[in-house]
């Protein structure tokens, strides 16, 4: 567990690390760029107009000095020098000047600026104009590399900084994650080091406020799981001390029917053998129901449930326990009694109420039940002519095990506390209270309709 905690920490880190130098990369990447497209745009502009003005400063100096021979201007003084040349013509086609570099045929035939591209050559800028008489024509040109050479120095400067910034940001970007993810680490650390018996809320010394939500949420997941395990830890406290008393009076029973001195004796023996073990089938058959009630907080996949016509099946089943009492059984259903629940549980509950009653009534007594919808709620009642439960004991009934001193009849305590669950489950609302019939028990559950 602690292996796989630290991954996850690690991998987000490393991600959010990612994703910071990524986008720092990337801005810084895109501002390089626009930023080198406009030096470039903005240094041809400059060269342009440089080389512009030298032509037309040439042609002005040509117009005032012409002359008949070519003059040719000496050495070069500077690195420079050898990629600028020039040349001036007049206009019957004669050379009148030229740089030392520039060659004896015209630089370029185009007026204004233009280029061209040679093997040998190289790349060049031309830029061209006549005078106002149209008798002197100066041509400028420029080697490209200058221009060129210029843009890689502002790229090179442009991205300097980048080489060396971006580690450092990657430096401040990883210690910042580092410790803004220090409080995880140790909420980390501390739910790898506690038992499984350790359900107490995380409370660590400093959580950011962005874990909040995470920890209140695993926090309510610890006390629901304490929750389960305690109620788990008292279900099985429970039924092993229930079981206890069934189990040692079949084991009595059983030895009773094996020391029998006639058939008459062990028939008796074996008989109540049979009861005992049918009360132990019925208690482990509610227990297992309890069982597996208690984990569910919800209804999984819940369906529509026609209440009245359930009730009516359930009825039926019991028919033969009805009518070996002898009891007077009335059920009444209203069409149109459709609730969302679980079928086989609402059996369940409809089953436990009405068997408590036909148990608990007297022979020759009455049972009532009753599946009506009104105000847009369904409501279950089953009506009995028993005994009854006193108001101050009807809280405590709905509890696991609890009994009342009611007679021989056999029962194991978890029949209402089963009902109670899946009423609660169904968003139900359970009520016990008085029959109309004299000490009779009267169990209403209110369902919300489809």
């Amino acid at each position: 567990m602690s292996g796989e905690t630290t991954t996850v920490w690690f991998s987000l880190r490393r991600r959010l690390l990612g994703l910071l130098l990524g986008g720092v990369a990337a801005a810084w990447l895109v501002t390089m760029v626009f930023s080198y497209i406009d030096a470039h745009h903005e240094v041809d502009e400059l060269f342009d107009a440089q080389l512009s003005q030298a032509g037309q400063t040439l042609l002005a100096l040509a117009s005032h000095e012409e002359g008949d021979d070519i003059e040719d201007l000496g050495e070069v003084t500077h690195k420079y020098q050898r990629r600028l040349r020039f040349q001036i013509w007049r206009d019957d086609g004669t050379l009148l000047m030229r740089s030392k570099n520039a060659p004896k045929f015209p630089l370029t035939v185009e007026t204004g600026f233009s280029e061209t591209r040679t093997g040998d050559d190289g790349h060049w800028r031309h830029y061209s104009q006549w005078n106002e008489d149209h008798n002197l024509q100066v041509q400028v040109s420029e080697n490209h590399h200058v221009r060129d050479e210029l843009i890689g120095h502002i790229a090179w400067r442009l991205l300097f900084p980048a080489l060396f910034g971006l580690p450092l940001i990657g430096l401040w970007v990883w210690l910042a994650t580092r410790q803004g993810f220090a409080a995880l680490d140790g909420i980390a650390r501390q739910i790898a080091s506690r038992d499984p018996q350790q359900l107490q809320p995380v409370q660590p010394a400093a959580a950011p406020e962005e874990i909040r939500t995470l920890l209140e949420s695993l926090n309510g997941l610890f006390q629901r799981v304490e929750h389960t395990l305690e109620a788990e830890r008292r279900f099985t406290a429970d039924a092993a001390h229930e079981l206890r008393t069934p189990l040692a009076a079949l084991q009595a029973q059983l030895q009773v029917a094996q020391r029998a001195r006639d058939d008459d004796e062990r028939d008796r023996s074996l008989n109540q053998l049979q009861s005992g073990l049918t009360r132990a089938a019925h208690l482990v058959d509610q227990m297992l129901h309890l069982a597996r009630l208690d984990p569910e907080s919800g209804l999984p996949a819940p369906k529509t449930v026609d209440l009245a016509g359930l009730a009516e099946e359930v009825c039926a089943d019991l028919g033969p326990q009805i009518l070996a009492k002898n009891i007077e059984f009335d059920l009444a259903a209203s069409p149109d009694c459709q609730v969302t629940g679980q079928p086989e549980w609402l059996g369940v509950l409809i089953r436990n109420l009405v068997d408590n009653a036909v148990r608990y009534t007297p022979e020759g007594g009455q049972v009532r039940v009753d599946v009506a919808r009104a105000n847009g709620f369904v409501t279950l009642s089953v009506a009995d002519s028993g005994p009854g439960i006193p108001a101050e004991e009807r809280e405590s009934v709905l509890r696991r095990f609890h009994r009342l001193n009611q007679g021989s009849q056999p029962g194991s305590g978890l029949g209402l506390a089963i009902v109670a669950r899946i009423a609660e489950l169904h968003g139900a609302n359970l009520k016990l209270d008085t029959s109309i019939t004299p000490k009779g028990l009267l169990v209403t559950v209110q369902f919300p309709a489809r």
